[in-house]
């Protein structure tokens, strides 16, 4: 084996997106590194964008041999993304699979023949290379769809609990909160007991989330929406609030409930509004319109983004471990992902099938098995 099919993806000046399937040389493995036959590795919203940036994909059309991908780019787009013009960059941020070579360390060789977890990047290939330290190692009996999804998800979800508590917080709100994501959160939250406030948009997802046993649940499809969070919030205490969704005035309507809920027993006029701490992380994009601010909610508030990789570049090697574990562990339960179709890297390209999995529909997910 010296040879992996990877899948890359490139936007050229001339405004072409391409998503090519290429022929890459597998490297020896240094003494500390493992090659991992990635089985399946999952198609992320986070992956979306990497992928097909903001193409037409109305227009896409797949070569006669079916190893190339391409749809138009406005120009008028293209100075806005001039930072990834004319490069060849790997895609798929995490995959799992089985070690089948390693180097000569004993932490390397301890993985031989293992399921592992990785977060490179560029999991959309046949193999990878990856330092033995970066992997996840799963149980025996794992399989790889199993563990497909250990890193995105399962961590964001730990940090964003983590992050509750580092920063004093005792309650949460979720918005897009019937996704893969928002399902583990609510599993996570319940056994935690941390009160969660889940914002949805339709009475389907309502259904979703009160089938899992969750107990706030407001729909922004509701006529009385806004009252609906303000009591939820109010009932909870939440003052943090993870958004997924970036665009409109989720974010708006989240700190003005907070708001209400720490001035309600105000006494007197304070222009400043409560001195009760806000703070909205916004670490989605499923909208991209810009965030409307009513500017309804005092002057204690914050907003910010919120990365999974910062949030771990904060915490010491063994707090990372921990986490990793009980990912491991609980990853058939309270981290399980089902998936809607598992893709070849041809059906992955495949217009029709490109078009069903960017949707980005809840219950809906997609793997690819690069080995299918």
């Amino acid at each position: 084996m010296t040879t992996s099919k990877q899948l890359f993806t490139h936007i050229s000046t001339e405004g072409k997106l391409e998503i090519s399937l290429k022929n890459v040389d597998v490297p020896q493995p240094k003494p500390h590194e493992v090659i991992v036959r990635i089985e399946a590795a999952p198609i992320n919203p986070s992956d979306m964008w990497p992928m097909f940036g903001p193409a037409n994909l109305a227009e896409a059309v797949l070569s006669a041999d079916k190893s190339t991908f391409s749809a138009p780019v406005h120009k008028g787009i293209l100075p806005h993304i001039k930072s990834r013009l004319d490069q060849v960059l790997p895609i798929g941020n995490e995959g799992a699979g089985t070690v089948i070579a390693a180097g000569d360390s004993a932490a390397a060789q301890s993985l031989m023949g293992k399921t592992v977890a990785i977060l490179n990047g560029g999991a959309y290939a046949q193999y990878c290379c990856v330092p033995a330290q970066a992997c996840i190692v799963h149980n025996e009996g794992t399989s790889a769809a199993d563990a497909a999804s250990s890193f995105v998800n399962p961590l964001t979800v730990l940090g964003m609990v983590e992050t509750m508590r580092m920063e004093g917080h005792t309650a949460l709100v979720h918005t897009a909160a019937a996704s893969s994501l928002g399902q583990m959160l609510n599993k996570i939250c319940l056994a935690q007991d941390v009160a969660l406030v889940n914002i949805v948009r339709s009475q389907q997802q309502v259904d979703i989330l009160k089938a899992i046993g969750a107990q706030y649940i407001c729909d922004s499809s509701s006529k009385t929406f806004k009252a609906d969070l303000y009591k939820a919030i109010d009932e909870t205490g939440a003052t943090l609030a993870f958004d997924a969704i970036g665009g409109g005035e989720i974010v708006s309507d989240i700190l003005t409930a907070m708001e209400q809920s720490g001035s309600k027993d105000a006494v007197g006029f304070n222009t400043y509004g409560s001195e009760s701490n806000k703070q909205v992380y916004i670490y989605g994009g499923l909208n991209i319109a810009p965030s409307t601010l009513n500017r309804a909610y005092g002057m204690t508030w914050g907003i910010g983004g919120w990365l999974l990789m910062r949030f771990l570049g904060k915490l010491k090697p063994e707090q990372v471990g921990q986490l990793q574990k009980q990912v491991a562990d609980e990853i058939k339960t309270t981290f399980a992902c089902a998936f809607t179709e598992e893709l070849s890297f041809e059906q992955a390209m495949t217009p029709e099938i490109v078009v069903q999995y960017n949707a980005k529909k809840t219950g809906e997910k997609y793997l690819i098995n690069p080995n299918k």
